[in-house]
């Protein structure tokens, strides 16, 4: 059976209704904000770990969210928006600003800047966002399952990857390739959950998987090369580190004829053979829809949190061509979207 029988398909007409029905039901339960003058002006606070085509999509995603329901920026809401550039005492910068600062909400954007509020202690609504494992890191009571209430001040949207089906999927675009090399920043713990799933992915596929670790943006490409001279393809984690410097891995790669794949469909045009997996636009719309419920006046710990659950298939045929990959016709018949 094809892995790809039953996956749910993206939306290209609009927001996926399934993902968003439900929200959109329940925000309208609520009268729309005054727009009239002297209505009071929401600050939110918005902190990015880095900047990367996909986290910058989630960005964009929360702010039509809210301005959807009625929040719109200039008129009932003003955001400050902080990027910590990969700089994890940065980001603890950022999030004990917005404490003292009081603002009225925050959208932490990606697992570091989520654990850097909570460091804090503050107890402002926060609403995150590509955050992988909410509970793994803390961000989430370890009883609150998906889908259900954290009874906190917190809420938000995972962006968990299908890391198993990812791989299966990317195996079968190139299937001479046996030893396969993945790079990752151990200080990120969304990228220590992926990695393990990554392990056990391979060796379930008689794969030899190579990891090798960076400490910052600087030793991505460097790090890439080494790799060259040990694998067949190169498949990347949700590591942020990673992801914003995903050009420096598409030159090595393009250079040696090695396979790069993605996680994500932002990173497809960046240089990537293909990825299976999420439309951040579409996380951070959510997480702007949960966070107009909390700015309507529902606690955060009542609206439930989850995951992302639209995922797609897009292609990039010039980086397979760069790279020496033959896209077998079964997947380009399954893609999305194919980039030429």
């Amino acid at each position: 059976m094809t892995p790809f029988k039953n996956l749910p398909s993206h939306g290209r007409s609009g927001t996926p209704r399934r993902l968003f029905l439900g929200l959109m039901a329940a925000v309208a339960l609520f009268p729309a904000a005054s727009m009239a003058q002297g209505q009071k002006v929401f600050r939110v606070g918005v902190t990015q770990i880095v900047s990367h085509a996909a986290l910058d999509a989630d960005e964009k995603g929360f702010e039509v969210g809210l301005a959807s329901a009625g929040f719109k920026e200039g008129v009932n809401v003003m955001y400050l928006r902080r990027n910590a550039q990969g700089d994890l005492a940065a980001a603890d910068t950022i999030a004990r600003e917005f404490a003292s600062e009081r603002v009225d909400l925050i959208h932490a954007i990606a697992t570091p800047t989520a654990q850097a509020v909570m460091r804090t202690g503050t107890r402002i609504p926060v609403v995150f966002s590509s955050v992988t494992d909410p509970v793994l890191a803390d961000i989430v009571p370890s009883n609150s399952a998906a889908g259900q209430k954290t009874g906190t001040h917190v809420t938000g949207v995972s962006d968990l990857w299908p890391v198993r089906l990812q791989f299966e999927t990317y195996a079968r675009a190139v299937p001479r390739a046996k030893t396969w090399g993945t790079i990752y920043n151990p200080k990120e713990s969304n990228s220590l959950s992926h990695i393990q799933v990554m392990r056990e992915t391979a060796q379930n596929l008689g794969l030899t998987l190579v990891e090798a670790t960076v400490d910052s943006s600087e030793e991505v490409g460097p790090v890439a090369a080494w790799l060259a001279g040990k694998v067949q393809a190169i498949t990347v984690t949700s590591d942020n580190t990673t992801m914003a410097n995903l050009e420096a891995i598409a030159r090595v790669c393009d250079q040696h004829k090695i396979a790069l794949f993605a996680g994500d469909i932002d990173s497809v045009a960046r240089g990537a053979v293909m990825a299976y997996g999420p439309d951040y636009f579409l996380v951070g719309y959510s997480a702007g829809r949960k966070a107009a419920l909390v700015l309507k006046g529902i606690r955060p710990g009542d609206v439930p949190w989850g995951p992302v659950e639209i995922f797609s298939l897009v292609i990039n045929t010039r980086a397979a061509r760069a790279q020496g990959v033959t896209i077998p016709p079964e997947l380009i018949a399954r893609a999305d979207k194919v980039l030429n």
